[in-house]
């Protein structure tokens, strides 16, 4: 008896997790379709709501503003490619050439909608520039396990891999004294090896 209330405590603990990234999802989904239909500055709370089929207080309960969701939607699921990159790379490559190598795999460019409405608006570059944060754990996980630090040196290295990465997105959008965002003419790859390979000696 025990042991079947377990289990169905297991259960019902895995459908609430996956309907909690289902409705993420949806409203990601929707805050970035709205937002390149109308413009960012259009697009409200309840309409994102509206669109996943879920209350403005369950919204709430997810992101902490418009710009987070539209920028969730451009980056769906990058931490958890970034964690699998990160394990699928060779366990003797040095780990800063892992790190590189799977930023620039799932930190690509967005589509060229996408990056439009980055540049279009200085709250979305902030929330876009704050999206690289959610990729700390996965790369706090691999560098314990690969180079055998304490979890609090890992996570002190993770920041500091994120802090690279976010340095190298505020470069490829360039925001001119005049309010202008330009895109780089540097790949954002290039501005992540430059910026993340700065950390190398830490990462041995």
């Amino acid at each position: 008896m025990i042991v079947s209330q377990q289990v169905s405590t297991v259960i019902a603990v895995g459908l609430r997790e996956r309907k909690k990234t289902e409705t993420r999802a949806a409203l990601s989904a929707a805050a970035l379709r709205l937002a390149l239909e109308k413009g960012v500055d259009e697009v409200r709370v309840d309409e994102i709501a509206e669109a996943a089929n879920v209350s403005p207080r369950t919204y709430n309960n997810y992101f902490a503003s418009r710009e987070h969701a539209i920028v969730a939607g451009i980056t769906a699921s990058r931490a958890l490619r970034v964690a699998e990159a990160l394990h699928a790379r060779p366990s003797g490559e040095p780990l800063v050439d892992s790190i590189i190598a799977a930023f620039t795999e799932q930190y690509r460019e967005p589509p060229t909608e996408a990056v439009a409405l980055i540049t279009s608006s200085p709250a979305l570059r902030a929330a876009y520039l704050d999206s690289v944060v959610e990729m700390e754990p996965p790369i706090a996980d691999v560098i314990a396990a690969r180079s055998g630090k304490s979890e609090e040196a890992a996570e002190v290295l993770a920041a500091a891999v994120s802090a690279a990465a976010r340095l190298a997105v505020r470069r490829w959008v360039d925001l001119r004294p005049s309010g202008l965002a330009v895109v780089s003419a540097t790949s954002i790859e290039d501005h992540l090896r430059e910026a993340i390979g700065h950390l190398a000696p830490a990462l041995r």
